[in-house]
């Protein structure tokens, strides 16, 4: 039955009709199961996402006077250290050892910044191309936990 049609009945001249019955029902089941598959794996995309934003001067007006109350905070990281940047005044680089990543310095900076300034909510963060995603990604979590959310990235400027 499968995929096999009616030869039919030879007419003149001894040809068979071209005309064969196309059995659809394997095609529909494989399309069922492939949308079923894509909708339980939409899921996860949303999961394993970070939400960062690229770095660029804001498009909404509200977000323009919204920046003017807080002081614009950079992070340089380099494969060696950590260079914290808010508004014109530069902190001491604080040095990192990517094999064992220990940013309890760089929370204690965020904390000074946030109680001198509680309503400080985005920071960009400057990467050169040496620096390992691992090292971003532990970067990035320490932003969100010391409550800076709003996080930019961007490439370092030489």
């Amino acid at each position: 039955m499968a995929g096999g049609g009616d030869p039919g009945v030879p007419q003149k001249g001894g040809k068979k009709p071209l005309d064969t019955v196309i059995n659809l029902v394997p095609f529909i089941d494989l399309m069922a199961v492939t949308i079923a598959f894509l909708i339980m794996t939409a899921v996860w995309t949303q999961v394993g996402r970070l939400q960062v934003g690229q770095a660029g001067g804001p498009s909404d007006p509200n977000k323009q006077e919204e920046e003017q109350k807080t002081l614009p905070l950079t992070l340089l990281i380099t494969e060696k250290e950590l260079k914290l940047t808010l508004g014109g005044t530069q902190y001491d680089p604080i040095p990192i050892d990517p094999t064992k990543l220990d940013l309890t310095k760089l929370e204690a900076k965020f904390k000074e910044i946030k109680s001198n300034l509680p309503d400080q909510q985005a920071i960009t963060l400057q990467t050169e191309d040496a620096v390992k995603y691992e090292v971003l990604v532990r970067i990035i979590d320490t932003c969100i936990g010391s409550e800076l959310p709003a996080i930019s990235v961007s490439p370092a400027s030489s």
